[in-house]
């Protein structure tokens, strides 16, 4: 699990799932792999890492053995898709200050902008 790129969702939210297809669709050489923050996958890493393990309020990327979150696990993952959106890693040179509350104000109302699903996606054994 250490080399592996594990992108952790929440599976009921309806952005946190176009997001995730948005990221199958531009990932070309298959690098990241999905769980859902509801797993028995994903509440064995919140629990690891002392995370809220019942509301979720960020995306996270289990890179290379490391946890990320909120704006820095997205600007990652933007990082290793296909171009034109690897040149967003350029966010990554603003500060967790300024980037990381745009992200709680989006993750706080992704409900409201979206929705939310009674059933997540179901990926392949590949995913």
């Amino acid at each position: 699990m250490e080399s592996k790129n594990i992108i952790l969702f929440d599976d009921i939210c309806n952005l946190c799932n176009n997001f995730v297809q948005f990221i199958i669709r531009n990932d070309p050489r298959t690098i990241f792999q999905f769980a859902s923050l509801q797993s028995t996958f994903g509440q064995k890493i919140l629990l690891k890492h002392e995370l809220p393990s019942q509301t979720f309020n960020s995306l996270i990327l289990w890179e290379n053995g490391r946890l990320y979150q909120k704006s820095t696990a997205v600007f990652r993952i933007f990082r290793k898709l296909r171009f034109p959106f690897n040149l967003l890693i350029v966010f990554l040179l603003l500060s967790r200050f300024l980037r990381d509350p745009i992200y709680t104000i989006i993750s706080k109302r992704r409900y409201q902008l979206r929705g939310k699903t009674d059933h997540c996606m179901i990926p392949s054994p590949t995913l």
